[in-house]
């Protein structure tokens, strides 16, 4: 297989991540910082930490090639996933080989990559802490993690953190225009806008659903960005509502549960769509309280684990109880 050809053959999370620091989208005053250590020789150990898809392990493999030469960076750099290698073997073991021993090739300092480091073990953190002080002259350590409470206090006082929020749809936009162009994809307005509010400030999601969408229907437009990640479509929720605030308990069971069987539907998507309806809806301050508390519930116990049948009951007594206790409009 050739180079051209391998390529082509990556997902597109790949193919267009990052390779060079000023090509990140966002987080301008970081990456600003991060340069400033790297031109001054003062680079520290760095703590990453954020929601997935806003470029924490794009932005140090970026600092990584300017640091090193690609003939230096497998010798030089160890990424490690530490989902896979969470326990205290693999930081007793491998890393601590790899920290204590110094190159001949180049002056300097090596660099470990910890990703997903909120996945390891208290044991596995409390032995990284000694690394890090016992040979900060050969290596610099980059933690990367989604929660920063996972991380024990003493490994954040030994790095310098910097928090990666999600990114907003101006900071996207530009990039997926990129992509689309390079791929020469058509997509729709509406389809791109889907992808946006989908993502939530993840860079990764977007890249992902363009790619599944445009694989499946050759058109990227809303409905089939939603139908290809299996989301509630537009007409879908309004029907929904309608059904919730109109029909009888029994009418709107069997209406729901069968739009879900065939469309695939998960109760939790319903319900963050119908929340953003909900605020349209004109009802009384303490009706519209009471009902997104009774959501907020619903929402809860699904996320626990709860069956999705029952769940849907709950939902449809809430609008059930708040059409019993809304006082009917003068005639």
């Amino acid at each position: 297989m050739t180079k051209g050809e391998t390529k082509t053959n990556l997902p597109w999370v790949e193919k267009y991540r990052p390779s060079a620091l000023d090509e990140l989208v966002s987080h301008e005053d970081i990456i600003r910082t991060i340069s400033k250590f790297i031109r001054d020789d003062q680079v520290p150990h760095l703590l990453f930490y954020g929601p997935p898809g806003t470029g924490k392990t794009s932005t140090i493999l970026a600092c990584a090639r300017q640091l090193y030469t690609h003939k230096q960076f497998s010798s030089m750099v160890l990424e490690l996933n530490a989902s896979d290698d969470r326990g205290i073997g693999i930081v007793r073991g491998q890393i601590l080989t790899y920290a204590s021993t110094k190159t001949i090739f180049k002056s300097g300092f090596k660099l470990i990559i910890l990703d997903e480091a909120d996945a390891m073990t208290m044991d596995a953190q409390n032995a990284l802490r000694r690394i890090i002080e016992k040979y900060t002259e050969n290596v610099r350590f980059c933690i990367i993690c989604n929660y920063l409470s996972k991380i024990i206090p003493a490994l954040q006082s030994r790095c310098t953190r910097f928090r990666f929020a999600p990114l907003s749809p101006e900071q996207i936009l530009p990039r997926l225009d990129y992509v689309i162009e390079q791929e020469k994809l058509k997509v729709a307005e509406d389809g791109k806008q889907a992808l946006l509010t989908l993502a939530n400030g993840d860079m990764r999601k977007v890249l992902n659903v363009l790619q599944s969408t445009w694989l499946a229907f050759k058109l990227v437009n809303e409905d089939n960005v939603y139908t290809c990640v299996g989301h509630p479509l537009k007409k879908d929720v309004e029907n929904i509502i309608k059904w919730l605030l109109n029909e009888d308990f029994k009418a709107t069971y069997e209406n729901i549960k069968q739009l879900k069987t065939v469309k695939g539907l998960a109760l939790a998507d319903i319900i963050t769509e119908i929340h953003v309806y909900i605020h349209r809806i004109e009802l009384p301050n303490n009706i519209l309280i009471e009902l997104l508390d009774k959501m907020a519930d619903i929402e809860h116990r699904l996320a626990a684990g709860s069956n999705e049948n029952i769940q849907l009951t709950a939902l449809i007594s809430a609008f059930q109880y708040v059409k019993d206790i809304t006082p009917p409009e003068d005639s």
